[in-house]
């Protein structure tokens, strides 16, 4: 997706980091999806991170399955071809339908029907 202008090293820190979410770590991870190096993907219930094909988590951003507050263990979907943006935070046990973009800085706190737009803290979702 956005890889063009990495340098080596970056590829294959991403791709090393691909392989072990996917296959130590079970997550069902669509092998077309881009996630950054810097993003997190939560490890503490790695059976409950869903990622649908053609998707891009961004720098830095926190896609969450579970909440130690609350005692809660959670699957969270994102759905084919949706967009994570920079900084975002996607909260333990949504649906992200697929198709959406959520902004940079944004806090989703539910669900997203397909087709929407995430901004804001908490999230207002608006239609594409």
């Amino acid at each position: 997706m956005h890889r063009v202008n990495w340098p080596l090293r970056k590829i294959l820190w991403a791709e090393c980091q691909r392989l072990i979410r996917r296959y130590i770590w079970r997550m069902q991870i669509h092998p077309s999806a881009r996630i950054e190096p810097t993003a997190y993907v939560d490890r503490t219930w790695p059976k409950g991170v869903h990622i649908e094909a053609n998707c891009y988590v961004g720098e830095h951003a926190v896609f969450l399955t579970h909440d130690m507050v609350r005692g809660l263990y959670l699957d969270t979907v994102l759905g084919a071809g949706s967009v994570l943006g920079a900084r975002c935070i996607v909260m333990p046990g949504l649906v992200i339908g697929e198709g959406c973009v959520i902004a940079p800085g944004a806090v989703v706190i539910k669900d997203m029907p397909a087709r929407t737009h995430a901004i804001g803290n908490p999230a207002a979702i608006t239609p594409l």
